[in-house]
């Protein structure tokens, strides 16, 4: 004879859980943004850090080898990451276009090509970019007399993954794709303290030291050779609205030079070549060529003296 045990009664806190489950099913009812149930569609921020991932030892193979490496295997140990970069970025790339496109936030005009085309475009750029690396990296040798090597730059500076993230960023950026440059500055943020937006234009030999703490706004224009301790901001005045295309962020021209905790704020400032920013001036002004910026204390309100010095 078959025997069928008698049904336990739901446990009370079962009952309770069920309750506050229908009540979180209901808040997606309303017509908020965080409701959109068509997150599916967009790009995988995992799979993204995982394409950056693979990229890194490309740009830096000799530091991520796990065998020995010579001409003769060269090409297959960076194709072996190459094939899985290109894989995992067409995919997200592909998934930021459409999410775009269907939302209304495709930017005009909108990107040269398809997901392959794109991600093929920036493989293209590579070889420059290491060059970049390359320079980036011996600013940060010759920039910091307790660097011991290049090896212990590579592997521990933050400022070197905070740029190596941003100058791969920024490729993508030029290429117009929504979203991914992004994540990838936005991740490289969280793991360096070092906040560099991708739209930011700066150029060859930079380094940031120690680094914990530097904002780089979006539309700051950076040339050769700067160098800027932590805490360092190039920041915005104001905030316009967002339709409005405008030079938001400060320009530093070559060999500059901003000490800890400056901030350096607005598009019409212009830091000329050569000069120095003391540590935790505020500065809302431009100052010439050669400029030697240092603060004083808020009771004699007066926040820089020196300009032009």
């Amino acid at each position: 004879m078959l025997c069928v045990a008698p049904m336990r009664s739901e446990p009370r806190q079962y009952k309770a859980l069920e309750e506050a489950i229908d009540a979180i099913v209901e808040s997606y009812e309303t017509p908020v943004p965080i409701n959109d149930l068509q997150s599916a569609a967009l790009p995988n921020q995992r799979r993204i850090i995982e394409a950056l991932h693979e990229l890194e030892p490309v740009l830096y193979m000799g530091f991520y080898a796990t065998r020995a490496l010579s001409r003769d295997n060269l090409r297959h140990g960076l194709a072996e990451h190459l094939y899985r970069a290109h894989d995992l970025l067409v995919e997200q790339i592909e998934r930021a276009l459409g999410y775009a496109g269907w939302h209304g936030l495709r930017q005009t005009p909108p990107p040269p090509g398809s997901g392959e085309d794109l991600v093929l475009a920036l493989f293209r750029k590579i070889p420059e970019l290491r060059r970049k690396l390359n320079l980036d990296v011996l600013a940060a040798f010759e920039g910091d007399p307790g660097a011991e090597s290049i090896e212990e730059i590579v592997f521990s500076y933050p400022s070197i993954a905070a740029i190596t993230a941003y100058r791969v960023a920024h490729e993508l950026w030029r290429l117009r794709i929504p979203m991914i440059p992004r994540i990838l500055t936005e991740y490289a943020h969280g793991t360096t303290g070092i906040d560099i937006h991708p739209g930011a234009t700066i150029g060859q030999s930079f380094f940031i030291d120690h680094g914990t703490g530097v904002v780089i706004g979006e539309t700051a224009v950076i040339g050769d050779r700067v160098k800027l301790y932590q805490g360092v901001t190039l920041g915005a005045l104001s905030v316009p609205h967002r339709s409005v295309a405008t030079k938001r962020h400060p320009t530093l021209e070559d060999e500059v030079t901003v000490y800890a905790g400056a901030s350096i704020l607005g598009g019409d400032t212009v830091i000329g070549r050569g000069s120095v920013i003391g540590g935790n001036v505020w500065l809302v002004q431009s100052v010439p060529p050669g400029s030697k910026v240092f603060g004083r204390s808020k009771r004699d309100g007066v926040v820089a003296e020196g300009a032009g010095a």
